[in-house]
């Protein structure tokens, strides 16, 4: 995602005054700045640093979503409608079966070792953005075993 679309979608979304879209997208730039500024690379924002704040913030709303009472029904269909927004700009991840061919076709030495910590370490640099952590985790774990 490049922060220009962000930024083009959330003049549509003020046009078109649609508050819940355009706040869901101010979010994700207010975020993509700020990790922006903090890793000093505030002119020339890359993509991955934009993948990986979508990805921080859809974290942060589904945390708010989940832990919601059932009782504040309007707080939580809040939180539902943003997170359907930002889960829009979220880059694909890569499946179950993708994640399995990937480690034993990049890392099957590791893998043969059964060591579970360094092919932990080995496969999430390369992963990191591109699958869910958890979701690796218990395929290198169902590997090791």
């Amino acid at each position: 995602m490049q922060m220009e679309q962000l930024q083009k979608d959330m003049v549509a979304a003020m046009k078109a005054h649609d508050k819940v879209r355009k706040d869901a997208i101010s979010s994700l730039i207010s975020a993509v700045k700020k990790i922006a500024i903090d890793e000093g690379c505030r002119d020339d924002i890359k993509e991955e640093l934009v993948d990986r704040a979508i990805l921080k913030e859809m974290k942060l709303v589904k945390e708010q979503l989940d832990t919601c009472p059932e009782e504040r029904a309007e707080l939580k269909a809040s939180y539902q409608s943003t997170y359907d927004v930002i889960k829009e700009y979220a880059p694909s991840m890569m499946s179950e079966e993708e994640v399995t061919a990937y480690i034993l076709d990049k890392f099957s030495e590791a893998v043969a070792t059964k060591n579970k910590g360094m092919i932990m370490k080995s496969v999430m640099a390369d992963l990191k953005g591109k699958a869910d952590g958890k979701l690796i985790n218990e395929i290198v774990g169902k590997l090791c075993s």
